[in-house]
């Protein structure tokens, strides 16, 4: 209740390993953090939103000696992968740490070294099993299988034995505390059924933690005994302190903290639900007020994950969409405790009923039909009449509706809400039928009443899906001839006659082109044809490398695709005749750039529809944290020319 008489919102997502590259999986819980962050600055709250990367632990040392890396060379190209999908996606974040950091490494250290004076840590031996792909020492009632080993039950994969000095942290000290916290804070762990999950794992017992090792070599050394590495969990909670200015911003952490809610993954509830709490408990700072934890994006049925081979790259996605219809499939398709099977057949039935034809054809037929009739400016209009009256009020429900569904977190029954008022304003077009009223000078000033009725629902509408479709409502915005940001308006101020007459309206492009499942299929498949995969190598045989046709390519033409971020449509010579590609290269190159430069084709690739449009070669080009460098030829080499 402190949280909200203050005003101020603190939402984290968790911080992300990086031996493993963003996936859906990522995307989805950064993206539900955003649309909650966005929403509380609509609704006047001072928001802080944290992200970031954890980069200490077993994993970033084994996966970097894989790559003949360093830990920190592995961390710094994986963290770019993170910002630049965050930046694609328009993840609004205030601040992205990394637990390498300084001020992060220094907190960890104060608080491990506090609790130590207390007595709530003390030195042991630990022996057991221990899962690397998880971090986390296997429960003892693990039972062993034929060969006398344990199966890690999270990630399923074979747990080792360890046996090691190390320091413990009193768990067990705490499970009364925690029982009693969980009964005067219902609504701590999110949705109920979790808390449930929670409170029986309690009940059973608490055995004292092990929070160091010896045998790890990268992470936080504990300060007077460098021999021993903090424990990557207890590392990485911390960051919810550190992030909001433990021991380095006093105003900022004593304005935020306690943390208003920690948006989670189910698979690590026990971590932020049961061990955060105690770790805050003994170091006596207040505790979070929420952990919500989500479910997961399945693909095949089960959860995605680089082991599993079953990851959906969200950029092949904005590649061809922008980011507005994959964050709106993902917070419309399934409630946020709920797991969800992603489909392209489902993604797409979104992106064409849902955005192309309800929303998009709305603010097409409005816009266009307001251009034509009042050359994009209603001055005069009709008085209002009864079904008038009905649309407005309505706004006024579902603007009450919407706000609550933000405010419990139920983002998906907001639009819900949204869309149905969008069919409502659709119905009522189809009812007053005002095409039929364009030519009739006499009915001007009722076509006026109805197309004003029209944008000014509009207007509502685009700050509505704003947390969602930030890029999309803004757009919308835009067109209606708002000359200020949809952030300066409010859930207070915002009224549906507080849209003037007069407001000169822009004429709008098409919001969400309509993309046939063929052409999104064909498009995916090729961008994620390798033939070195990580980890390996596919190996292939002379004769098969003769049957690839390399060229030398001219570049005669270029122009960008248009409704898509990265995608360039480029016209190449290739000596015999001059076919087109289409390249997802327009972040690294400008298309007046790339005109006479000469560089290597495949010319005898299986053509692929890209957009709509036919794909009849590929360049060929390095890639270097996540940016394409193609290599162009300095000397004058005939355009057609094999390379072999």
């Amino acid at each position: 209740m402190a949280k909200n008489s203050k005003k101020t919102f603190y939402i984290t997502t968790p911080i992300y390993y990086v031996n493993d590259m963003p996936h859906v999986g990522h995307a989805y819980t950064t993206i539900i953090a955003d649309a909650l962050s966005r929403h509380k600055k609509l609704a006047g709250y001072d928001v802080f939103f944290l992200t970031g990367t954890d980069e200490h632990g077993q994993k970033i040392e084994k996966a970097a000696a894989q790559k003949g890396m360093t830990p920190i060379e592995l961390a710094d190209q994986v963290v770019i992968r993170f910002k630049n999908l965050w930046k694609a996606l328009n993840i609004s974040y205030d601040y992205f740490i990394r637990t390498t950091q300084d001020f992060h490494e220094k907190g960890v250290q104060k608080i491990f070294g506090k609790l130590k004076e207390k007595g709530a840590i003390y030195k042991g031996v630990y022996k057991g099993w221990y899962c690397v792909s998880d971090e986390n020492f296997l429960a003892e009632d693990i039972p062993e299988d034929s060969e006398g080993q344990k199966t890690c039950p999270d990630c399923g994969k074979k747990a080792g034995q360890v046996s090691e000095e190390c320091y413990f942290f009193k768990l067990s000290a705490y499970q009364n505390k925690l029982l009693d916290f969980y009964t005067s804070h219902p609504t701590f762990v999110q949705p109920q059924s979790r808390m449930n999950e929670v409170v029986s794992f309690v009940r059973h017992g608490l055995k004292d933690l092990s929070i160091t090792r010896t045998t790890v070599k990268w992470g936080i050394p504990v300060l007077d005994d460098p021999e021993h590495t903090i424990y990557v969990w207890f590392d990485a909670l911390h960051n919810y302190l550190t992030g909001i200015g433990y021991d380095w911003d006093l105003a900022s952490f004593e304005k935020f903290w306690p943390a208003t809610v920690h948006l989670i993954g189910k698979d690590i509830l026990r971590f932020h639900a049961i061990f955060w709490p105690a770790f805050l408990m003994a170091a006596d700072f207040p505790l979070p007020e929420t952990v919500y934890s989500h479910g997961w994006w399945l693909k095949d049925e089960t959860k995605m994950s680089k082991s599993r081979g079953n990851v959906l790259d969200p950029n092949l996605i904005l590649d061809v969409f922008g980011p507005d219809p994959l964050r709106y499939f993902l917070l419309r398709e399934i409630p946020i405790g709920l797991d969800g099977n992603f489909s392209h057949e489902g993604f797409l039935h979104r992106v064409n009923s849902d955005l192309a034809n309800d929303l998009g054809n709305l603010v097409q037929r409005t816009l266009t039909m307001i251009q034509n009739s009042f050359g994009g400016k209603i001055e005069k209009i009709a008085q209002e009449r009864d079904i008038d009256k009905q649309l407005r009020l309505a706004f006024d429900s579902v603007k009450d509706k919407v706000f609550h569904f933000y405010e419990e977190y139920a983002i998906n029954r907001a639009l819900e809400e949204i869309w149905g008022y969008i069919n409502q304003v659709n119905k009522y077009l189809a009812e007053n039928e005002p095409w039929k009223l364009a030519d009739d000078e006499s009915q001007k000033e009722n076509l006026g009443r109805i197309l004003y009725q029209a944008e000014a629902a509009l207007r509502g509408i685009s700050f509505l899906i704003f947390p969602v479709m930030p890029e999309s409502a803004q757009k919308i915005w835009d067109y209606l001839g708002k000359s200020t940001p949809i952030e300066k308006e409010s859930y207070a101020t915002l009224k549906f006659d507080g849209f003037a007459l007069g407001q000169k309206t822009r004429k709008p492009k098409a919001l969400f082109p309509r993309v046939k499942l063929k052409d999104f299929l064909a498009e995916e498949k090729s961008n994620t044809v390798q033939i070195a995969k990580e980890g390996h190598m596919d190996y292939i045989t002379f004769d098969e490398f003769k049957k690839i046709d390399l060229r030398v390519g001219e570049i005669i033409k270029v122009e960008k695709v248009e409704g898509t971020r990265k995608l360039l449509k480029i016209d190449v010579n290739i000596g015999t005749e001059t076919r087109q590609m289409i390249s997802g290269i327009a972040d690294e190159y400008k298309p007046e750039d790339l005109v006479g430069k000469k560089l290597v084709v495949i010319v005898n690739l299986k053509p692929a529809i890209i957009r709509g449009i036919e794909s009849q070669a590929m360049l060929l080009a390095a890639e270097i944290d996540d940016k394409a460098i193609i290599p162009f030829f300095i000397e004058d080499v005939p355009a057609g020319a094999k390379v072999k």
